[in-house]
């Protein structure tokens, strides 16, 4: 699954030698805002042809004993697998898929710059517009913006939306969200954007519309798919249209902080917000043994270090025979098991069967351990991949190898859970050993 949903209260500091790690879509933010209908709650190496060398000699795990599956050479597509490659990055950059409109003037305000989303102060209430400037004024706080944050049906499936200023909003989005001018225009006209994985995963038509379902119901015209890269977080409209559809306004406040300053700003802005509201992170701090390899926003699989604890091997064997139990279930967007499965709840519910527990979306399972080289991929690793064109250093889906070249995947809407030679072409994001105790800890923060 790639967007899900939850949320967590922070104000406090997550250990020292933390570092700032962007949950880009994949974190649920949203679950303790509540519903539009009135169900308020507080807010809270070489391509691995064969069995891998680190991997041999009396691995009970190795593929080709443990499943019958022959060597296979891994679709590389065109890029090359060199030996110790540890992640591939692509170069794309898609246009964000936008609806035909008969708009005549551009209306909304050109992009200047672009912020990263760390904070959400959220309440089941308006927030004082003051409250906004004070949040301005914390150290390291680099902007704030009011807005609407609420949960309601859109398309039938109940997710996280934002009602914004499109001319302001904008600068918090995924970079090629906020630089597409048409998707903007778009929401300032009354229509809603949605993500890029639930506009094409739900099967929704752009320019056609779909019913938002808050305490008032209405068609909406689908604008675009553009992921804003807030986890949680499937659509946006204009706060014009959110407070139509009986959004509280100016409920929320989305905050950019300095990552030096991350914690402390935490902290001061939960000693600012009044009585029933909240501070939601938008972002994670890893801390792991050996140190976080990876920085915010790279789109890096993989932190810690490759010789942290690994996942014991019978509880490896356990969960892969669990996952190959699996293959031939249908793929059902937000599925987690046990007969239906998105590409990250069939890796949740895989380990869960093997006494381990792991973040539910797969930006989050690209932090429960290490990054691992292709040349020293062992059965059990996970394989991460960038496919949203929206957001091209999002990672947003993941499958299990299996080894002698073999991954086990739920692929997308329509087909079944599969087993295809291992894919390190354009999209591959890198390679994860699970480390137990640190996938407990990122789950944790992200619950």
């Amino acid at each position: 699954m790639h967007l899900t949903e939850g949320g967590r209260l922070i104000a406090r500091s997550f250990g020292r030698g933390g570092r700032r790690q962007k949950l880009s879509a994949g974190v649920a933010v949203l679950a303790a805002v509540g519903t539009l209908s009135g169900v308020l709650v507080a807010v809270l190496g070489s391509a691995p042809s064969g069995q891998p060398a680190s991997a041999a000699g009396g691995n009970a795990l190795a593929a080709a004993s443990t499943f019958g599956l022959p060597a296979v050479t891994p679709s590389t597509g065109s890029a090359p697998v060199a030996p110790g490659l540890a992640m591939g990055r692509s170069a794309r950059l898609l246009a964000v898929p936008i609806a035909a409109s008969s708009a005549a003037e551009p209306r909304v305000a050109p992009l200047h710059r672009t912020v990263q989303a760390d904070l959400l102060i959220v309440a089941p209430f308006s927030l004082k517009e003051s409250l906004t400037a004070k949040v301005g004024r914390i150290p390291g706080v680099v902007a704030s913006e009011r807005i609407e944050a609420v949960r309601m049906s859109v398309n039938g499936s109940s997710t996280a939306v934002l009602g914004v200023d499109p001319s302001v909003f904008r600068e918090f989005a995924a970079r090629p969200t906020g630089a597409s001018n048409a998707l903007w225009q778009g929401v300032a006209d009354g229509g809603i954007a949605v993500s890029y994985t639930m506009g094409t995963e739900d099967k929704i038509r752009l320019g056609g519309t779909v019913t938002a379902a808050g305490r008032i119901t209405q068609k909406l015209r689908v604008a675009a798919f553009g992921t804003l890269g807030i986890g949680g977080v499937n659509a946006v409209v204009s706060d014009a249209t959110a407070r139509a559809l009986g959004a509280p306004a100016g409920n929320a406040i989305v905050v950019s902080v300095a990552p030096s300053d991350f914690t402390a700003a935490a902290a001061a802005a939960g000693r600012l917000i009044p009585k029933g509201a909240g501070v939601q992170q938008l972002v994670s701090l890893i801390t792991t043994g050996g140190g976080t390899s990876v920085s915010a926003g790279t789109g890096a699989a993989g932190a810690g270090q490759l010789s942290e604890s690994a996942v014991p091997q019978t509880a490896l064997s356990t969960m892969l025979k669990a996952a190959m139990s699996r293959r031939g279930l249908p793929y059902v967007w937000g599925g987690a098991g046990p007969t239906t499965f998105d590409c990250s709840g069939l890796v949740q519910w895989s380990f869960r069967q093997a006494g381990i527990v792991m973040p539910r979306v797969a930006a989050d399972q690209a932090l429960s351990g290490p990054s691992v080289p292709v040349s020293q991929l062992q059965p059990g690793d996970l394989l991460f991949y960038h496919t949203d064109p929206t957001d091209p250093t999002y990672i947003s889906h993941v499958a299990i190898y299996l080894g002698n070249g073999w991954m086990e995947q739920a692929p997308e809407p329509g087909l079944d859970v599969e087993v295809v030679p291992a894919d390190f072409g354009t999209e591959f994001a890198g390679a994860v050993r699970v480390n137990p105790a640190q996938a407990a800890s990122v789950a944790a923060s992200v619950a």
